[in-house]
């Protein structure tokens, strides 16, 4: 996986944090790369990139997302246990969308999981609340 597909599966689990605490703050990637924002959509939570660098862009854009940020990335993450969620995430760069999963791991970490098939070639990131 290109490390747009890691950071994408990473801002899942920053999208499934808001849902339990309703609390829409922004967090970032391990590389801080890309920010992302929580946001409302229907009655789940759905993930916003709100921040992008120039390396994270060129990467959408050379897979056919000429626009990252203002991109809905994660739709439709539903409460899975507590303080778990899961949805589908958008990779831009493969233009393609997939099976994420999200872990609280601490008040300001979330562990986001996403998976090509079933839970076959799955990749986690940890994300970071900014403040």
């Amino acid at each position: 996986m290109r490390m747009v597909h890691v950071l994408l599966l990473a801002a899942a689990t920053n999208l499934a944090s808001a849902t339990s605490a309703l609390e829409y703050r922004t967090y970032r990637n391990p590389s801080n790369s890309v920010h992302i924002r929580p946001e409302p959509c229907g009655g789940n939570v759905c993930g916003v990139v709100v921040w992008a660098n120039d390396k994270a862009k060129a990467d959408a854009a050379r897979g056919g997302t000429p626009k990252l940020v203002g991109l809905q990335l994660f739709k439709d993450f539903k409460p899975d246990g507590p303080d778990r969620w899961k949805g589908s995430v958008f990779v831009p760069d493969i233009n393609k969308t997939f099976s994420g999963r999200v872990v609280r791991t601490s008040p300001t970490t979330l562990k986001g999981t996403g998976c090509l098939v079933g839970k076959m070639g799955c990749k986690s990131q940890e994300w970071t609340l900014v403040k």
